[in-house]
């Protein structure tokens, strides 16, 4: 092999990468002149650094996932521990403390609900995409083993998003990921989003959210049998441009499901581990799922892992002499010590810095540091859960109610001026949002309004 040579400056950096690297998300041929390439170095805290020495506020947490701020010392010290004892092994016959502890801690804090057996059972996967597609399989499996062969559809939300493999992007409902791959696809059925910002004039968020129930309701009731699961994005649809919704629907799709025997998948991939104001989204509406998704924030930002939680009903349901009756889905990094150590790490901080209190704090002045922006002339909206803020701009509001990955238009003209004032402020299509690390501070979100400030007036110039 030949020997690796660091770039000797950004400009060889980018004619490198761009020799070589596929990158995702992205339509190539708009690097390098049309959508900025940034070679980065480290991270501190909220902030990324660039080879040129060039600070960024990461206001988006790299893609959701980054939590407590870029190398945080708690959590590299676990990962470093552990490297040194056991980096990984086969998950299929053989166990480790990290996998085990971990799943005891997450059943320990997993949502509970009044009359209800809690969630009991942890499969582990590597990614956010393939911890939806081990739900959807073992929904349909559990069904099937229990003699029903019947549930073969499943239901999804309008502007809904779950992951980028096929069984995962079968349940989406934005066109720029589904349109090219929906000769593979699944087909469910797709139920009306509860979404408030598509409330009727006067309605309220949660008289929009029980009419869309309503609507759900009907949908089950027109496909008796036929439905082995619900799946949703509890309190806030991400990818579809942070799209929010009231409790209430969450409380009725889980009487819902139960009234028709079909299962509640819960993707709380973005939205878990703090990020809408408790710990999981579903304990807002006070409701247990049959499976609960979890990656991103699960182990800090740090390293990749997902966890599938489920009942000991589904779990029973796979017990059998029969190998055709297992669970046969596997992973060759399931449940690997290095990612379960980060995430061991990462749930200890949330006691050690009561991190749910300080949110509610930071949430409240990401709140009112956005007020001012209700006034600006392209501002349709702005609507916040926990620590997700986003502004709806008119450009947005105006197409087809769906958002997108960076694709052109006011968008990219903002994140151009963010980037070039030190603020990683990536939209949805033409919807601005804030989802930075818990650790941001107060002169970070002023550095972050004014940023967003200039960056609207700017994409509309």
């Amino acid at each position: 092999m030949s020997r690796y040579t660091p770039p000797r400056d950004s400009a060889e950096w980018l004619r490198r990468d761009l020799a070589v690297l596929w990158h995702p998300c992205t339509q190539m041929r708009e690097h390098p002149d049309t959508l900025p390439l940034v070679p980065i170095r480290r991270g501190r805290g909220a902030w990324l650094e660039g080879m040129d020495g060039t600070r960024y506020l990461d206001a988006v947490s790299s893609w959701w996932t980054n939590l407590f701020g870029h190398a945080e010392p708690r959590i590299a010290e676990a990962v470093a521990a552990q490297a040194r004892e056991l980096e990984h092994v086969i998950f299929a016959g053989f166990s480790h403390e990290p996998g085990l502890r971990l799943a005891e801690s997450l059943l320990a804090v997993a949502p509970r609900q009044a009359g209800r057996p809690p969630l009991a059972r942890v499969f582990y996967a590597d990614n956010g995409s393939a911890a939806i597609e081990v739900a959807l399989k073992m929904s349909f499996h559990s069904h099937r083993n229990r003699g029903d062969d019947q549930r073969t559809r499943f239901v999804a939300l309008t502007n809904s998003y779950h992951g980028e493999t096929l069984g995962a992007l079968s349940m989406a409902d934005i066109p720029l990921y589904r349109r090219t791959y929906a000769p593979l696809l699944l087909q469910p059925l797709f139920a009306p989003s509860p979404d408030a910002f598509a409330a009727e004039p006067g309605e309220s968020a949660e008289a929009c959210a029980l009419r869309r129930a309503d609507e759900l309701q009907a949908l089950f009731e027109a496909h008796p049998g036929q439905i082995s699961a619900l799946i949703l994005e509890p309190l806030v649809q991400c990818a579809g441009g942070m799209r929010m919704h009231h409790p209430a629907y969450l409380r009725r799709a889980r009487d819902i499901c139960d009234a028709h025997g079909a299962h509640l998948i819960a993707d709380e991939i973005a939205v878990g581990f703090g990020r809408t104001g408790t710990l999981f989204a579903c304990e807002q509406a006070g409701i247990v799922p049959d499976f609960l998704c979890l990656s991103k924030g699960l182990t800090g930002g740090f390293l990749p892992l997902s966890a599938v939680l489920t009942t000991e009903h589904v779990y029973e349901a796979f017990l059998d002499d029969s190998r055709e009756r297992a669970f046969l889905h596997s992973h060759s990094y399931s449940g690997n010590p290095l990612a379960c150590a980060a995430a061991l790490a990462s749930l200890a901080i949330f006691d050690e810095d009561d991190v749910l209190a300080r949110n509610r704090r930071t949430a409240a002045r990401m709140a009112e540091l956005a007020a001012p922006l209700a006034v600006h002339p392209q501002v349709a909206d702005i609507r916040q859960t926990g620590m997700i803020l986003a502004i709806e701009t008119r450009a947005a509001s105006g197409g087809d109610g769906t958002a997108v990955e960076i694709a052109g238009g006011m968008g990219l003209r903002a994140y151009r001026h963010a980037i070039a004032r030190g603020v990683v402020l990536r939209p949805l299509g033409d919807v601005l949002y804030w989802m930075p690390p818990y650790c941001v501070g107060e002169d970070e979100l002023r550095h972050l309004a004014d940023v967003t400030t200039t960056a609207l007036t700017e994409a509309f110039a």
